[in-house]
């Protein structure tokens, strides 16, 4: 599963640093697969469609600090626990469960993100 940012989130900043995958941003700010990532040109999601990794994307959340699902692997191949909620003082770092997937399919969201 990715992992989401709850309401109760304070906007401590902790979590972006600690993302591998450049998933985390900052309330309001836009979002591309391309951020932090060696992808380029055009990227398949997980839902199938596909867009430019360089096009900037609405933010998720406006008011919070949000988690990019295409580009969360709950840090698989990089730490051992997903370092967000790791570092949360809160605890609003959580399983988002609109997004099942198995360690090999996020392992593979990894390589495709990592090239």
């Amino acid at each position: 599963m990715a992992i989401k940012i709850t309401d109760e989130c304070i906007n401590c900043g902790a979590c972006e640093p600690e993302c591998p995958n450049n998933a985390i941003y900052e309330g309001g700010v836009e979002w591309a697969i391309a951020d932090g990532t060696s992808v380029k040109g055009s990227y398949t999601l997980m839902d199938g469609s596909t867009m430019d990794a360089d096009q900037r994307n609405a933010p998720i959340s406006v008011d919070t600090y949000y988690i990019v699902p295409n580009k969360c692997t709950e840090c698989q191949g990089f730490h051992e626990e997903p370092q967000c909620a790791a570092v949360c003082p809160v605890d609003c770092c959580v399983p988002d469960e609109m997004y099942q997937e198995t360690v090999d399919e996020l392992l593979g969201k990894k390589d495709k993100l990592h090239v």
